[in-house]
């Protein structure tokens, strides 16, 4: 083998290293999956599975109530992602395309400020909010409400500067055109922006969906009930200092990794487009 035959593979061979490195924690999960749990901690907690137990899946999904944390994540993550999209287009658009409204500017620069204020930061003072607000005269303290509307208000500064920096790069003069046509700043936004915007929009919702569904701490500081429950913390389920079921764990994880990767999978194209154009053009 030459010199320059060796200098050519280098970069296969790191590639094929990263592969190896990026899949292997996600095999490591779905084989201990299958296992016995004295297979996935003790006798064979790296190799293949020696034999196969798909009840895991059944034990975690229905005794381990993952089925119920599954779809209050599912629920809330969902409800959110959509509504930050829906205040975040709005406010973007009102940003970078009524800039005939004086306070615009000053509205993005508050928007900015959200983005420095750390989240954990803010666990007392929305605890002390949440406490006092009311629906109905019911409690919002303990209910899927609790993590709606600071999950919502949270994402919201991030997803503007994403919106916002894709809707600049729209050419004015569609929006002239749009005008001449007769179509009022709400006929612009729905009928011109909102199509065009679409890779961005999708890209947000996937970002925020993971974000969403992933967060542990305000979910378990303002839920108490275990039907109302997120994935993340009903995970903790499986974990005793007396007795861990390690097999039945990574079943639950896997349930939990499942939904963010078929997401991505179907719309990886949009994402891609959407993060290029916002960084190319902001």
């Amino acid at each position: 083998m030459t010199l320059r035959s060796v200098k050519k593979s280098i970069p296969h061979i790191l590639l094929i290293g990263y592969l190896i490195a990026t899949l292997y924690p996600f095999l490591f999960v779905l084989f201990s999956s299958i296992k016995s749990d004295n297979q996935a901690i003790a006798s064979n907690p790296f190799g293949f599975p020696s034999s196969f137990h798909f009840e895991n899946y059944y034990e975690a999904w229905v005794n381990a109530k993952i089925s119920v944390y599954f779809l209050n994540s599912l629920y809330i993550s969902t409800l959110c992602s959509i509504a930050t999209i829906i205040f975040s287009s709005m406010g973007a658009f009102a940003i970078t395309r009524m800039r005939y409204l004086k306070m615009s500017k000053g509205l993005y620069q508050f928007i900015l400020i959200g983005l420095l204020i750390p989240g954990n930061a803010l666990l007392l003072p929305i605890f002390i909010m949440l406490n006092k607000m009311e629906v109905f005269g019911q409690p919002i303290l303990g209910t899927h409400m609790a993590l709606i509307l600071p999950y919502t208000a949270g994402a919201i500064p991030f997803t503007v500067i994403i919106l916002s920096a894709f809707m600049r790069s729209i050419p004015g003069e569609i929006e002239e055109a749009s005008v001449m046509d007769g179509l009022s700043a709400k006929g612009i936004f729905a009928k011109i922006i909102l199509p065009i915007t679409v890779p961005a929009l999708v890209t947000v919702f996937i970002i925020n969906f993971i974000g969403n569904w992933n967060e542990f701490i305000l979910a378990n500081f303002f839920i108490s009930t275990d039907e109302l429950r997120t994935l993340p913390v009903g995970m903790v389920g499986f974990r005793d200092i007396y007795n861990t079921n390690y097999a039945q764990m990574s079943a639950g994880i896997v349930f939990s990794i499942l939904p963010v990767m078929i997401i991505y999978a179907v719309l990886q194209k949009q994402i891609i487009e959407g993060l290029t154009a916002g960084g190319v053009k902001g």
